[in-house]
């Protein structure tokens, strides 16, 4: 089963990009609820190439590696990937009149319900979009 989620963001199509794709920006936002945190991100932005977010729980109680490797890299466009658990993950980016549009489809997994999948994939996606929009806000104070 596929899930597909998306979120707008108030930001141009490179900045969504270099937020989604740089390791320093990637651990400010990856991560599902202030309980969590991404410590370290390491990504090889090829096609083969593989990336590892370290996410882990802030009080130390448990954490883990969301590994894989890309299969398809269209600048600007899309990043398709791989999980070391063989589901396979699309990211799409699209201009809209506003900014952009990230849509993500993932396949699901068996051990969380699919609206439980998707809650916890959308959260990640709005702590990217707060972090590409706090970004702006940066740039244009």
């Amino acid at each position: 089963m596929e899930i597909t989620i998306d979120i707008d963001i108030e930001a141009s199509l490179n900045d969504v990009w270099h937020v989604w794709t740089t390791p320093e920006e990637i651990t400010h936002w990856n991560f599902a609820s202030d309980e969590w945190c991404c410590p370290t991100a390491k990504i090889h932005l090829v096609e083969g190439g593989k990336f590892n977010y370290r996410m882990e729980a802030k009080d130390g109680s448990m954490g883990f590696d969301f590994e894989g490797q890309f299969t398809k890299i269209e600048l600007c466009k899309s990043i398709h990937y791989k999980m070391d658990d063989d589901r396979h993950v699309k990211v799409e980016f699209r201009n809209i009149a506003k900014g952009t549009k990230v849509v993500e489809t993932f396949e699901a997994e068996s051990e969380h319900s699919a609206e439980q999948q998707r809650q916890g994939w959308l959260c990640i996606l709005a702590n990217f979009k707060q972090r590409v929009e706090s970004k702006g806000e940066e740039k244009s104070a």
